[in-house]
């Protein structure tokens, strides 16, 4: 059953579920062609990739999951929603399914969860599309260690469990672009309606550095994923990622780069037909390559 708050002209898609520990995940699985697998990120869910799943389900079989604690997936209280268990969870979901040679999309906390099946299988991934994301240990930064360290403590847990930090005040913030309506904004905060579906999203925010050496293990194997193809889709005034990108593109062998000037952190939600056909065209190029 699709909640009634759900925009059916924004979102027309006819998700299934499939439980996954426990757990049922909610997930679009449109069209059929090669595999393309994409991981959203924090407060979002599959409804931030909705323009790619409209851009390339003719040609492409289009896979989207809302993780455990997310979008229309199952919310249970106190759940494991730490980086490194929805990266496990994620590769039990592509092994129920049976998805081989992915093109893997990857966005904000999607970016490590994601790469974890790269890194652990990198013969299963074909190809890498990444949107502002990262794969390191933050605790060097400091800037963002501070924010870690508020968000973790018990004043943080409050502001993102009772008044919605994430999708109010932090992703609105991040994401800022005209094209970005209330009525796009209403389908993230409708999806983290109350103190116990926001729970994911503090756990999101403590694990910035509680995760510290999982992400760490991560970039140390980065190597695994280096000679993947990848398109990096970059939206350079987003408050968070922007100063990330020369580290991927000095990471990838074969990388095609997408610099907006006037992006913030989400690329797919506000420059949804320009992404999708830049998307399109990567993943048609690499296709043929032999």
């Amino acid at each position: 059953m699709i909640p009634a708050w759900v925009d059916r002209a924004e979102y027309p898609f006819a998700p299934r579920r499939l439980a996954v520990d426990g757990v049922a995940m909610s997930y679009v699985d449109e069209g059929d062609g090669p595999t393309v697998l994409m991981v959203h990120g924090t407060p979002s869910w599959s409804f931030v990739y909705r323009h790619l799943v409209r851009g390339l389900r003719d040609a492409f079989r289009c896979v989207v999951p809302d993780l455990p604690g997310f979008g229309l997936s199952d919310k249970p209280p106190g759940d494991a929603y730490r980086p490194e268990d929805q990266a496990r969870r994620l590769s039990a979901f592509i092994d129920a399914l049976g998805l081989k040679d992915l093109a893997l999309v990857v966005h904000d906390f999607g970016g490590p969860i994601g790469l974890a099946h790269a890194i652990d299988r990198p013969t299963n991934v074909q190809r890498l599309v990444l949107f502002n994301t990262w794969m390191w240990s933050l605790a060097g930064d400091r800037r963002l260690a501070w924010m870690g360290r508020l968000m973790s403590s018990r004043l943080g847990r409050l502001l993102y469990e009772r008044l919605g930090f994430a999708v109010n005040v932090l992703w609105r913030q991040a994401v800022r672009d005209a094209q970005y309506t209330p009525a796009r904004h209403a389908q993230y905060t409708a999806a983290l309606r109350d103190p116990a579906a926001r729970h994911a999203s503090w756990i999101y925010a403590r694990e910035l550095l509680g995760s510290s050496a999982w992400f760490d293990g991560l970039w140390q194997r980065h190597d695994r994923i280096a000679s993947i193809p990848a398109l990096l889709v970059w939206g350079m005034r987003d408050p968070a990622f922007a100063g990330a990108l020369p580290r991927w593109r000095a990471l990838f062998t074969h990388a095609e780069i997408v610099e907006w000037p006037d992006v913030g952190h989400a690329p797919p939600e506000v420059r949804g037909a320009q992404t999708a056909a830049r998307v399109r065209r990567f993943l048609e190029a690499t296709r043929r390559t032999p």
